[in-house]
């Protein structure tokens, strides 16, 4: 047999083998890739447990838009039949004042009226009375024109008081 390099360089590798089992690099090595592995399928699933918990944030977030885009509806329909309320109670105040001040005139008109009446029949009571003296004092003589006078006077007086009243 022939001692030749490449048999030095079997023994070298074997001897390269041997140190290394006896080492125990290739446990080490599978230790530290075993650990690795673990590391790296931990990470994982703790970023599966971010991504579920971002999910249900998510989810929450969502639902909590919808509510409030809810809210927004309800009040903004709240406020319209608040406005529609307001509108209609405001008109019916106007008509309501409307028809007070119309009574209010109406009842003015009638005040005025009755009044304007009361001077007319007073102004031709009064017309009537001079117009009466006039007359008695160009065609009867002084004493019975003072009792003419009086009478009519007094009845022309008990007349007024019971119309006026």
């Amino acid at each position: 047999m022939m001692i030749d390099a490449t048999f030095w360089v079997m023994i070298s590798f074997f001897a390269f083998i041997g140190l290394l089992i006896y080492f125990k690099i290739p446990q080490k090595i599978k230790t530290v890739l075993n650990e690795n592995i673990d590391n790296i399928k931990n990470q994982i699933d703790e970023a599966e447990k971010l991504k579920e918990e971002a999910k249900n944030i998510l989810t929450e977030h969502e639902k909590k838009i919808s509510n409030s885009k809810a809210e927004v509806k309800q009040m903004i329909n709240k406020a319209s039949e608040e406005a529609e309320r307001n509108v209609i109670k405001t008109n019916q105040d106007f008509h309501n004042l409307m028809d007070s001040r119309k009574k209010n005139a109406e009842e003015r008109i009638k005040q005025l009226k009755n009044q304007a009446l009361k001077d007319i029949k007073n102004s031709s009571v009064k017309i009537a009375i001079e117009s009466v003296e006039k007359l008695i004092k160009n065609s009867l003589d002084k004493s019975k024109l003072d009792k003419i006078y009086n009478s009519s006077l007094e009845e022309t007086k008990l007349a007024l008081k019971k119309k006026s009243s």
